[in-house]
């Protein structure tokens, strides 16, 4: 139903940002090709995810947040994007499996935040105070709190528009595939 847009068959304030990511990735991404329907939809990702990765948390704390959000909304999409990304950060294999299966991680600070953007999710932000003073005593601030509000919010968003868009895996992303049934890599 929804189509992969160019440059030239997007809407017009669509095609900034389409022109960006490409700029940046070296190709366009069926996401962002779908995305386009809706600029301000493409426009409000593009800031919401530039904005997170801003924040004070490290990178490996916000893929952490990112993975959590998309193997819970089971976007095959963003956890192929973000396992690739994870590789770049040279991630340890084990941490990368665990996310995309779901599990807990070994790192306590690491699961201490994707278990707090988990309850933030499932709670809708209502954790309780020892919930969040358990995310804070593994280092984290009250404002890297509100970080991962941000980062489940900008991911949110993308994960439920790659959805709704049925949006295919880029043929770059491929070596990343991953099911949501299983969690395990397509081959």
């Amino acid at each position: 139903m929804f189509v992969d847009h160019t440059t030239e068959t997007a809407p017009e304030a669509s095609r900034r940002a389409m022109r960006a990511t490409t700029d940046r990735l070296g190709y366009l991404p069926a996401p962002v090709a779908r995305l386009a329907e809706s600029p301000h939809l493409l426009d409000g990702f593009l800031k919401l995810s530039a904005m997170f990765e801003a924040t004070t948390l490290d990178p490996l704390a916000r893929e952490v947040v990112i993975m959590a959000i998309a193997t819970r909304n089971g976007c095959h999409v963003c956890v192929a994007m973000h396992t690739a990304k994870l590789t770049g950060l040279n991630a340890p294999p084990e941490l990368v499996a665990a996310l995309r299966d779901q599990k807990p991680l070994d790192d306590p600070r690491l699961e201490a935040i994707r278990t707090f953007a988990l309850q933030l999710v499932d709670r809708a932000g209502a954790v309780e105070p020892e919930d969040l003073q358990s995310f804070l005593a593994h280092g984290f601030t009250k404002q890297n709190a509100l970080e991962v509000v941000l980062g489940i919010g900008a991911y949110t968003t993308s994960t439920l528009a790659n959805r709704l868009t049925d949006a295919p895996l880029d043929e770059q992303l491929e070596p990343f595939a991953w099911s949501s049934s299983t969690g395990a890599t397509v081959q």
